[in-house]
């Protein structure tokens, strides 16, 4: 199974996120934060598909899900989506980034470490 990120059950996000990382000084806790610039979720068309209950990080392992999904908008208008998804401890530290290194295979994305 190809690793992907879905807001609508049974339709994938098709855009790429840009998806900042924080972690705590001790490694028990961290955030990620993903935004999309105009995702296909935000389409007229995905109108019928249903409605967004959440952000699932979906791969070989199961389902990964945060409720933490807010759009942003431009004149009026829905721009991007951003959504933050909480690691509590490190084991959901370590099962979050192996979601990441599948999602980045699948999708030809790139790690780059802030200075």
């Amino acid at each position: 199974m190809e690793a992907k990120i879905q807001f609508i059950e049974g339709l994938d996000e098709k855009v790429l996120p840009d998806v900042r990382l924080t972690r705590s000084k001790d490694g028990s806790t961290g955030t990620a934060t993903f935004r999309f610039k105009n995702p296909n979720l935000l389409d007229k068309s995905t109108v019928k598909e249903g409605e967004i209950t959440g952000m699932y990080l979906i791969d070989e392992e199961g389902v990964l899900e945060t409720r933490d999904v807010n759009a942003r908008f431009i004149n009026g208008k829905p721009e991007a989506i951003e959504s933050i998804y909480i690691m509590k401890n490190p084991e959901t530290w370590d099962r979050f980034m192996r979601f990441m290194e599948r999602y980045s295979e699948a999708n030809g994305l790139v790690f780059t470490k802030a200075n």
